[in-house]
């Protein structure tokens, strides 16, 4: 198979970081007839603790009371290889509980890397493997990958079996002034450092 693509890839010819967009895009459902229904143990959030976005993500299924509907775990927090005959490096599991504090083995689909998973849900699949995933364990695979969004579906769409339904992170009356503090967050400081930190050449840097 093609080797998977990393942030290094995402450089263009001007020396810049351009992030690529998430690509598995769907969305779980209140609606009990909806291909991703919100019921309770189908779905596995799988995080980083290094991760800015997986975290808010996991910070809004606490917050929610969701932690009993839906369970997650989380990667190793550095980039290690994904696979011995590439050089790709990204997300990976450790091979054993307590290996690394706080992380865990993959508990569902015995993947050894964010990498394998993505593999699983598309054989196709050559983008780049990211953190946050909600991962179907009925039907084996990416439900969503754009923390954004994830944290809207948690935030509405599980109330029915969440321990805090009446807690609304996302109200309507302050969608506007959350969105506008979002881009600010995003552009300047969580894909800033990115911005920075691959940059190839001066002038990309210093914007």
């Amino acid at each position: 198979c093609q080797m998977a693509r990393s942030a290094l890839d995402e450089v263009t010819d001007t020396g810049a970081f351009d992030r690529t967009p998430s690509t598995f895009r769907s969305f779980v459902s209140r609606d009990a007839s909806a291909r991703f229904p919100a019921v309770a143990g189908r779905y596995h959030l799988y995080v980083s603790y290094a991760c800015p976005w997986a975290s808010r993500c996991l910070a809004y299924l606490k917050l929610k009371g969701l932690d009993h509907a839906i369970s997650f775990s989380s990667v190793k927090p550095i980039f290690e290889r994904t696979r011995e005959s590439d050089d790709h490096l990204g997300w990976v599991f450790p091979a054993s509980a307590g290996e690394v504090p706080g992380a865990d083995p993959d508990p569902f689909n015995g993947a050894k890397s964010v990498r394998d998973l993505y593999e699983i849900a598309s054989t196709s699949y050559t983008g780049k493997p990211t953190v946050p995933v909600l991962w179907d364990k009925q039907l084996k695979t990416v439900v969503n990958n754009e923390s954004s969004e994830i944290i809207r579906m948690l935030n509405s769409e599980f109330n029915g079996i969440a321990e805090n339904p009446g807690l609304d992170l996302n109200p309507a009356h302050l969608q506007a002034s959350i969105d506008e503090v979002n881009g600010l967050v995003y552009d300047a400081i969580n894909n800033g450092v990115y911005k920075c930190g691959f940059a190839k050449k001066q002038g990309p840097y210093d914007e």
